[in-house]
């Protein structure tokens, strides 16, 4: 234990090679294998490893391919009268591992109403799309929808439903995404959520109408690609990722469309007590950890 310490110190209680002595372009071969976190600790090992785990080398291949249309749409978004092209190149002259980061972080678009991050683990990208970005039939009527404050949401707002008989939510969005496999989502909670006392709770006055007859949810890309799925909503008082269905990115120097709709639009009977917060988008390796849920 004692000689395993000294080695990782660098220092020398005999003869043999310890970390210190290893080329840093050898460690940089061996972080070129480890995701993200894992080259974060493996810096604080030794000099050697921490000049390693800083070369633009290392980061630039945990960086997407697109990275650079992806730091102009989020200088684009961060604009407020600044020059995007300009931000662009002066980010470009970072360090690769400060540009990982700065993709890390929420970087908003379309006038804050979505916003991309990169997974920190896996370098894959995340999109979240507000509520208030997206087409709800009868959304300017009070009688049917209101947006309420929520501080459970990346947006800080989400659309309530009090009672409608026709229930539609659409929405679309176009983006670069990097190539992958993605997974689309809706973010609903049956109920409304506030606190009381400092206490989490929610209200179930409106909940009706969602065991009647499924929700469908529909979703089609630019390029052909098909997905949908249906389930009856009864899961209240907690937030649910509603899986609608995967899709596949080839190319992440082409935009692809995607448009997306979750519909219940069976007049027989009404509904209501439902909020929508967001939709999104996140890569499938991320979703394959979780259980999934059960659909009809």
């Amino acid at each position: 234990m004692g000689a395993v310490a000294s080695s990782a110190r660098g220092g020398r209680g005999g003869e043999g090679t310890v970390l210190g002595d290893l080329p840093e372009s050898c460690v940089a071969e061996v972080l070129l294998r480890l995701d993200p976190p894992e080259i974060c600790r493996m810096a604080r090992l030794s000099r050697t490893f921490r000049g390693a785990a800083s070369g633009d080398g290392v980061w630039e291949s945990k960086l997407p391919r697109n990275y650079a249309r992806l730091l102009a749409i989020a200088a684009a978004g961060d604009g407020e009268g600044r020059q995007a092209d300009g931000e662009v190149l002066e980010a470009e002259a970072l360090p690769k591992k400060e540009l990982y980061a700065r993709l890390c972080r929420r970087n908003c678009f379309d006038g804050g109403k979505k916003e991309f991050w990169l997974d920190k683990s896996g370098g894959g990208v995340c999109m979240s799309i507000s509520s208030r970005a997206l087409s709800i039939t009868g959304i300017d009527d009070r009688r049917y929808w209101n947006f309420i404050p929520n501080d459970e949401s990346r947006f800080h707002t989400v659309a309530y439903l009090l009672q409608i008989w026709w229930f539609e939510v659409r929405g679309e969005v176009e983006f670069c995404f990097p190539e992958g496999t993605y997974s689309l989502f809706y973010r609903v909670h049956l109920g409304r959520p506030f606190k009381r006392l400092g206490r989490r709770v929610y209200s179930s006055e409106n909940i009706h109408g969602w065991d009647i007859r499924p929700v469908r949810f529909q979703m089609s890309t630019s390029d052909g690609q098909h997905a949908q799925s249906k389930c009856y909503l009864t899961d209240s008082g907690v937030w649910i990722n509603h899986h609608v269905g995967d899709f596949v990115v080839k190319d992440s120097d082409k935009p692809i469309n995607i448009r997306f709709a979750m519909i219940q639009i069976d007049c027989t009977h009404t509904k209501g007590g439902l909020c929508v917060d967001s939709v999104v988008v996140k890569p499938k390796y991320l979703m394959q950890k979780k259980a999934p849920r059960s659909y009809v």
